[in-house]
């Protein structure tokens, strides 16, 4: 398998949405550029928040496509892409859905992982999740993941993705979350579900003028 070339945010996040959108509203996969735009800039369950233009994501597609991780779907009247992430990447399912969640959300804890996984992979328990990310980090090839010094008042280390390169100061500086977090991602993942099926309606929508002509 050839070395993967570092990418960048936004190419990560493209691969990051196409991944998710697959397993959370498989009728509207493969994505248009337009709907992976708005997944891209979607406001939550990603950090950082992007305002990027269907020419930044075309920009990141093209970059993708040299490096055989996205495909371009042929037919129709629109343009669609989908992922070639875990052959390409050379990872399981299970590696790939917390690859997914570290792109669009940033470093986190295997707990957090654990949480924020549930629609695209339910892991059985930390163990499970500690011991793939364990695997990323030990690769042949090269780490997939990093394991974060423990922050001042953090319980668990936190593990970053290393597709872009090493985690930035930003990332490595960034405080200990407070609060009730699990409420909180229970919130964010209503708020996704709910953007998941207003995209499948738009879509459902869409197809039923074309057949009427409208």
């Amino acid at each position: 398998m050839p070395a993967l070339t570092e990418l960048s945010l936004l190419e990560t996040r493209v691969l990051g949405v196409l991944l998710e959108k697959q397993r959370t509203v498989p009728d509207t996969y493969p994505l248009s550029l337009n709907a992976l735009t708005a997944g891209c800039n979607q406001k939550t369950s990603r950090d950082p928040v992007l305002d990027a233009s269907e020419a930044d994501v075309a920009e990141a597609i093209v970059n993708l496509k040299r490096q055989s991780l996205v495909m371009e779907s042929s037919g129709g009247r629109v343009t669609r892409y989908a992922h070639n992430f875990e052959r390409g990447i050379g990872v399981p399912t299970q590696a790939a859905a917390l690859l997914t969640i570290l792109m669009l959300r940033g470093p986190q804890t295997a707990g957090e992982l654990r949480i924020n996984c549930e629609r695209l992979h339910k892991f059985a328990d930390i163990g499970t999740v500690e011991a793939f990310l364990q695997e990323l980090a030990e690769r042949a090839e090269g780490p997939l993941v990093t394991e974060l010094p423990r922050q001042p008042g953090a319980r668990e280390n936190r593990w970053a993705h290393l597709l872009s390169g090493q985690p930035s100061a930003e990332q490595l500086a960034a405080p200990v979350a407070s609060g009730n977090t699990a409420g909180s991602n229970g919130l964010e993942a209503r708020v996704s579900r709910l953007e998941d099926e207003v995209a499948q309606l738009r879509t459902a929508l869409a197809q039923l003028q074309a057949a009427l002509g409208n």
